[in-house]
């Protein structure tokens, strides 16, 4: 295939995006439709394959039934020119491994909402029964809004059709990416995508890949038997809960992991998309006095000239504070205030009743006794 093609009479391929051993993608043209599509044409020894051929049939078929927001939508599939292609929708941007190459690592604030996108379409394509196989950088595309979508579904398989203790002598995936058991020669299970993904994020966040070597079978090796250094060396700021949910991720036996995608999307979600707040930023400050005074003092000498411990402000303990003002006594009783007291008024109409009421009273006591004795004469 040449740029300037028409292939099928539909897709006319305009440029290349990207060559790799096992296919060539063109940017191209939906005459059809009109609209941009990337056009995956893979190579003649693998197209002329039949075995090959048969299983790629059922797995574009497979991917193209996904239907996720992080996921490069398949569009269309077929043969031209005895050459297998298979059409997606174009994804403007770059992917993950050149933004890795360009920044150098990332911090995890930026580099774990990259992830949990990662995991999203990962997850969605498990719950569908499908394993990708090959999940590493190169096939996260990012767009310009740092949207990333998980592409080359082209060897994942069904997992119902993995039967258990089923060998395969075809490694599935890139050395650097993939799983302890892919490198033995087992076959793949969500599990080991979920470690692929753990291995990214070790490079997102590292600069590095946990494990290189200069050949494929010592990758194997390091995969199946070797640990990874911590990525507190590289990153020592890095937040111990994130190192442990990495190391986790990265265990040898499949059921340490987390067991999908999923599950590890939802565990790194906690980290959210943004640094973790600052109590002291989101509670308003408190205003005690030492601080305050402090604060005074440090605008009026510079803070390279501390003040001497023995001018510091120490607030004093409470005491008592009496209630007439300050530096004032109460005055002492004058033995004179009666005499010097004014005289009061008398009310002579209030006497007067006052004594008519004792002497009707006391009038009323003969009275009564005249009354008693009449009735009860004595004897």
């Amino acid at each position: 295939m040449t740029e300037g093609a028409l292939l099928n009479d539909r897709y006319q391929l305009q440029e290349v995006l990207g060559s790799g051993g096992m296919a060539n993608v063109y940017l191209a043209r939906d005459v059809v439709l009109d609209r941009p599509v990337a056009v995956k044409v893979l190579r003649k020894e693998y197209s002329q394959n039949e075995s090959f051929q048969k299983q790629f049939w059922l797995e574009a078929r497979s991917a193209a039934n996904l239907s996720h927001p992080n996921i490069v939508t398949v569009h269309d599939f077929g043969s031209a020119d005895d050459l297998l292609y298979i059409v997606m929708e174009h994804i403007p941007g770059k992917d993950l491994k050149q933004l890795i190459r360009e920044r150098g690592r990332f911090p995890y604030e930026q580099g774990i909402p990259i992830m949990i996108q990662a995991c999203a379409g990962v997850g969605y394509a498990h719950r569908a029964g499908l394993v990708h196989c090959d999940i590493k950088p190169h096939n996260m595309l990012v767009s310009k809004d740092m949207r990333l979508k998980v592409t080359d579904f082209g060897i994942a398989r069904a997992l119902a059709t993995i039967k258990p203790g089923e060998k395969n002598d075809v490694v599935w995936g890139s050395p650097l990416y993939f799983a302890p058991e892919q490198a033995a020669g087992e076959p793949p299970t969500p599990a080991s995508d979920v470690y692929s993904l753990g291995v990214v994020l070790y490079e997102l966040l590292s600069g590095t890949t946990p494990f290189t070597a200069s050949s494929a079978d010592e990758l194997a090796r390091l995969h199946i038997s070797a640990r990874p250094l911590p990525l507190s060396e590289y990153v020592p700021d890095i937040p111990p809960a994130l190192e442990e949910i990495v190391m986790k991720v990265l265990s040898k036996e499949p059921a340490a992991r987390y067991r999908t995608a999923d599950q590890l999307g939802r565990v790194l979600q906690k980290f959210g998309t943004a640094p973790a707040p600052v109590k002291a930023q989101s509670e308003p400050p408190s205003q005690p006095v030492i601080t305050i005074k402090q604060d005074l003092a440090n605008r009026i000498s510079p803070p390279s000239q501390p003040r001497p411990v023995e001018q510091e402000y120490t607030p004093p303990p409470p005491v008592y504070t009496p209630q007439y003002p300050p530096h004032t006594f109460p005055p002492e009783p004058a033995t004179n205030y009666q005499e010097e007291a004014p005289a009061e008024n008398i009310d002579w109409v209030s006497v007067g009743l006052g004594l008519i009421a004792v002497l009707a009273w006391g009038g009323l006591i003969p009275f009564g006794l005249m009354v008693y004795f009449s009735y009860f004469p004595p004897r």
